[in-house]
């Protein structure tokens, strides 16, 4: 008897047999770092219950590293935003040309997407053809835009597998088959072993995303705002954790010549977000990963014209970032489009670093000194918020909506003025001690550790229905 066949085999060995019987890959799928660093886990998850599995398709190093034959880069696909993605339209389209090609060559046994919906709903459309299964492994945020798609992932994916506590019920109102496994960046971002790292006194991060596009909207406006925070606290430094795509050379050629700059290579990044008092990031995953790190952050967002004409009509979430959502609340201040401008940025720092203060004497408004914060949500952001009964449900279960503050403006925990007991360190430590406060809740949010290696589970029990 076969061990396909012994039902008292291990189930590790059952399911290699069954691997090699069908003798074909699986394809898996990741088209930005944030998907390439998690598929890199459930793959080395997926090969720790089935060593016998043999996985192909498009990533980068971190699921190179977990032995996928990558036949296609993900860098090919580092474009951003609407107007982006058309300027890149003609190499995309061969790019999923030959993903098609490759498909109906291999016939892999199923097709394993993560995240990037845009460029994934083309290979889903491309597996579906070719009667491959489909399964979506972070499942694509249509709750904050676009949830007419829905339809698409119901027809077409076998399985969502989820990474947001949130998205459960609102998947389940379509009649999808889903499942939350909790957040692989609580492994990947080790909180009990990053406790220990006491921050830098002065020491601001600087992660500006790890496309072009970002980089080059961003990196001046992070510059500018440094420039700015210098002027009034001159004992500041500052550090770049680069993507690991990115060039340091480009990542310099948008920041200010005079001032100095520190440009750190990926590895240990989270350790060296902890040595941080805060950070300036790239709105993303980045700024989850931070969160779960439990280092203060402002997150800045920043498109062209076109892709904010498209967001003001299209976009429904209260929130542009992961941490915000989960919680319910600003618990990070979000700098979007005209806000992700360096007066803006620096005046949201100094309400961390040195919450008495205001701007600098003598500063001008705009890039070279602090002004006014800009629009509040809801005005010239994206426009106003359209109307979500599903993310006004879930920010009203997740947390305590009364730290909005009246009148729109998002409040982020700058702590009550007490005169000058204490003086400027104490209230310094008091309003980073309450932005980190927030941190803490959001991990409980998230859960145990494992998700990674209960996705896993989830796929390959499922996957064994098709044999």
């Amino acid at each position: 008897m076969s061990a396909q066949q012994d039902p008292s085999a291990p189930a590790g060995e059952r399911a290699s047999a069954r691997g090699e019987a069908s003798g074909r890959p699986l394809w898996v799928s990741a088209g930005e770092v944030s998907g390439d660093m998690h598929g890199g886990l459930l793959v080395q998850a997926m090969k720790k219950r089935d060593p016998g599995l043999v996985f192909t398709g498009m990533g980068g190093k971190a699921m190179q590293a977990a032995g996928v034959d990558t036949r296609f880069r993900m860098e090919q696909l580092s474009v951003m935003g609407i107007s982006e993605v058309f300027g890149h339209l003609p190499k995309i389209l061969r790019l999923l040309a030959d993903i098609r090609a490759e498909l109906q060559r291999l016939r892999p046994r199923a097709v394993i997407v993560i995240d990037a919906p845009d460029f994934h709903f083309r290979v889903i459309k491309a597996a579906r053809s070719l009667d491959i299964p489909v399964y979506y492994y972070i499942s694509p945020k249509i709750w904050a835009w676009r949830q007419g798609r829905a339809e698409f992932i119901r027809a077409n994916v076998r399985k969502l597998i989820s990474i947001l506590p949130f998205e459960v019920d609102f998947y389940r109102q379509f009649a999808m088959e889903v499942e939350y496994v909790g957040n692989p960046l609580v492994d990947i971002v080790d909180f009990q072993a990053l406790s220990s790292i006491q921050p830098v006194e002065g020491r601001i991060g600087i992660l500006p995303g790890s496309r072009k596009k970002e980089v080059a909207s961003l990196m001046p406006e992070f510059g500018g705002a440094a420039r700015i925070l210098l002027d009034r606290l001159p004992h500041l430094s500052f550090v770049c954790m680069r993507a690991p795509t990115m060039d340091e050379g480009y990542l310099r050629s948008f920041w200010p010549a005079e001032l100095p700059l520190t440009v750190l290579p990926a590895e240990n990044r989270w350790q060296e977000m902890r040595r941080c008092e805060m950070l300036f990031a790239a709105s993303g995953t980045v700024t989850l990963e931070s969160s779960i790190a439990g280092v203060p952050t402002i997150a800045a967002y920043k498109v062209s014209a076109l892709t904010e004409f498209v967001g003001k009509h299209l976009i429904k979430a209260p929130y542009m970032s992961l941490t915000n959502l989960i919680l319910g609340r600003e618990a990070l201040p979000e700098c979007i489009q005209r806000e992700a401008e360096a007066g803006v940025l620096a005046e949201k720092a100094l309400a961390w670093l040195a919450p008495e203060g205001s701007a600098p004497e003598g500063g001008t408004a705009g890039k070279n000194g602090l002004e006014s914060v800009g629009p509040q949500r809801g005005s010239a952001k994206w426009g106003s918020v359209k109307e979500n009964t599903f993310l006004r449900g879930i920010t009203r279960k997740a947390g305590d909506t009364g730290n909005r503050a009246k009148g729109g403006t998002a409040n982020y925990r700058t702590p009550e003025r007490d005169g000058d007991q204490g003086g400027d360190t104490d209230r310094k430590n008091t309003a980073l001690a309450a932005a980190r406060k927030d941190l803490d809740e959001l991990r409980e949010k998230l859960g145990a550790p494992g998700a990674a290696d209960r996705a896993a589970a989830a796929l390959l029990a499922d996957m064994a229905c098709l044999e």
